[in-house]
């Protein structure tokens, strides 16, 4: 039994090695695809996905995404705990994670609600805040998130919908990309309903906020 032991102990040990190694590539490697983006290529046929550097990104679309996604993406060190507590209080009908908790996510666990996928997205996420600056967490985020069936990332999903790339999205235009997240597949920026429209509508109010009230200090200069 104690031998038993100790070779569980040694393999967690090896395990979390691997895994942080795997955060340090790529906080410089840009991830080539992930789980939830190769399951889809599978089921479609093919997908549409360009990666495309913060420099090329407006700012209002960071701001944009921190607003509708993790307001106080800034703030915290992985896990927004007062989110968390509201997720609670509310049910569970609304999300607590972070912009780092859905990039790790999306990038090294899957999509689904198990105990074992929360608790590596526990494991990983302070390791990801511990390597990685806030500026390559968005940057992946913006990368690999879906904005419509089979686009993913900022680049192609700007000129899906509005025709530009995301160096000349308006503040119009990247508050409605955002606000189709967390739900693409049911959300469309080119077409939005009046419940998108509204959430549009707080999606500029916020950007505009964190950015007067400086909670846009870790990725903008």
């Amino acid at each position: 039994m104690l031998q038993v032991l100790r070779w569980f102990r040694r393999s967690v040990v090896v395990a979390l090695v691997l895994l942080f190694f795997w955060v340090v590539i790529y906080s410089v490697v840009n991830p080539p695809t992930t789980y939830y983006i190769w399951r889809e290529q599978a089921r479609l046929g093919d997908i549409d996905r360009q990666w495309v550097p913060m420099s090329e990104i407006a700012p209002v679309m960071k701001r944009s995404v921190v607003a509708a996604e993790d307001v106080n993406f800034c703030l915290h060190g992985g896990f927004d705990i007062a989110a968390i507590r509201a997720a609670i209080a509310a049910g569970g009908a609304r999300g607590g994670s972070t912009l780092t908790q859905q990039v790790v996510k999306n990038v090294f666990l899957w999509h689904g609600r198990s105990y074992v996928r929360k608790a590596l997205e526990a494991v990983i996420t302070p390791m990801v805040e511990l390597v990685w600056s806030k500026e390559r967490i968005l940057e992946v985020y913006l990368n690999i998130a879906e904005f419509d069936e089979g686009v993913f990332g900022v680049e192609p999903a700007a000129y899906h919908y509005f025709g530009v790339g995301p160096a000349k999205l308006s503040a119009l235009q990247a508050a409605r990309l955002a606000a189709v997240l967390p739900s693409p597949k049911v959300r469309s920026a080119s077409r939005p309903n009046e419940l998108m429209r509204r959430r549009t509508g707080a999606i500029l109010d916020g950007a505009a906020t964190i950015r007067a009230d400086k909670r846009v200090a870790c990725f903008e200069d």
